[in-house]
């Protein structure tokens, strides 16, 4: 049996308070502890006032690195990027000096630079996680206007100018000179990710879009594994799940945002002819807007704001359909992963990663633009025994590919590889 490891994970969220990226981490952690291993955990928190703050979740040692960041936009990502990159570093490599570890793995976007320059100043080995497009694209998402269906091309100086006009409005012309500054920034982060030991990509698709739009990575190893989920606690909601409200719902789970896609999720619906209620988990700046426009389409919608994931997963146990609108790249959706695991048709855009979830009518319904959305929404809303076959499909497949601990250990395999590579 190979000699446990001492891990030290870096990154931007974590539980008991975050998002799916938060989650993959706490399945990654205690699942290497299952295994075995030594792992301590450093997360960010954009909080006032700053300071290092020492704590546990079950049981793993968790130090929270707190930075304060105004809310004026342009020092605020300074504050967040180039001021944190540098603060953070000087951090962990004192950390690492007082209790060297045998490999750093970080696991998004605001730690993986210092963890990097931490990494190479202390001669410890480093892994990143790669969860979304923040190497290849300075918002992270690839839309460079909300308005139009096609994601960026290329992160050139002209699509920057483009994607600049609908954040900063009227000012937009005024906010061209922050161009070089957006240029610089993601210049940095891809070559100081080309420098880690290994690069894993959670999605084919993300893999492929890192080696084509990021030439900077040059001949980095980058695997390509997925997100691990605990299936036990899904399969025990799928069990004693009691439902929530009668009848047929259609549900979607996420931030009401526009890279989410949900302001095509009632136009879709009424072009589906589906009139069952929608449900919504999740909250985000769209709210308003999407109440207001339930109200004058007279349609039936609940929004539950956001969540615990357990309550989450029992409003999934029952839902008709899942519906995923989302155009943005999803790098490998962690809201269909856990729906899949629970049995529930979906139908979703096929963006991203989503592909590496779903196949198309044979675990689920995958639609190129949101014409074909609405009719795949029609056609679950239709068919019952189409739903019941998806849904079966989909959880058989999930539980196969994305269960934690054949996931960690492929992370494991990366370690390995990386500390004593001869040995491969």
């Amino acid at each position: 049996m190979s000699a446990p490891l001492r891990v030290l994970v870096a990154t931007d969220a974590f539980p008991p308070v975050c998002g799916g990226s938060g989650w993959s981490t706490w399945e990654l952690v205690r699942g290497l502890v299952a295994r075995g291993h030594e792992v301590e955990v450093v997360k960010i928190d954009i909080a006032s006032p700053p300071g290092v703050v020492e704590e546990r979740y079950e049981s793993i040692p968790v130090t929270t690195f707190r930075v304060n960041a105004t809310s004026v936009p342009v020092v605020r990502n300074l504050a967040k990027n180039e001021r944190l990159w540098k603060d953070l570093a000087d951090y962990l490599v004192k950390r690492l000096n007082d209790r060297p570890v045998d490999i750093i793995h970080a696991q998004h976007v605001m730690t993986t630079v210092p963890a990097v320059r931490a990494g190479a100043a202390s001669a410890t080995p480093v892994v990143a996680t790669v969860r979304d497009y923040w190497p290849v694209c300075y918002w992270s998402t690839l839309i460079y206007d909300p308005s139009q269906p096609a994601l960026c091309p290329a992160c050139s100086i002209g699509m920057m100018q483009k994607c600049v006009r609908p954040r900063a409005g009227a000012l937009s012309v005024a906010a061209w000179p922050l161009i070089p500054y957006m240029r610089a920034n993601l210049s940095t982060k891809r070559k100081t990710l080309a420098r880690a030991d290994a690069i894993i990509a959670v999605s084919s698709t993300l893999a492929r879009d890192l080696r084509e739009r990021a030439p900077e990575l040059g001949a980095a190893p980058v695997f390509t594994i997925p997100n691990p989920v605990d299936m036990a606690p899904l399969d025990a909601v799928r069990l004693s799940a009691v439902r929530q409200t009668d009848g047929p719902y259609v549900l979607y789970v996420g931030k009401l945002a526009t890279n989410k896609g949900v302001q095509f999720l009632l136009p879709a619906l009424a072009e589906a002819g589906v009139e069952w209620p929608l449900v919504i988990a999740g909250d985000g700046p769209l709210r308003g807007a999407l109440e207001a426009s339930a109200r004058a389409a007279g349609r039936e919608m609940r929004v539950l704001g956001w969540l615990d994931r357990h309550d989450v997963w029992t409003w999934m146990r029952h839902a008709t359909v899942l519906a995923f609108p989302s155009y943005g790249p999803e790098s490998l959706s962690r809201v269909l992963i856990e729906a899949a695991a629970l049995g529930v048709p979906i139908a979703a855009m096929n963006t991203g990663g989503t592909g590496d979830i779903l196949q198309h009518r044979v675990t689920g319904l995958l639609s190129q633009d949101t014409a074909g959305f609405a009719r795949d929404l029609a056609t679950l809303a239709g068919d019952e025994r189409l739903r019941a076959a998806l849904g079966s499909a989909a959880r058989a497949s999930v539980h196969t590919r994305f269960a934690a601990a054949s996931v960690v250990e492929r992370v494991e395999q990366v370690y390995r590889h990386i500390l004593t590579p001869e040995a491969a």
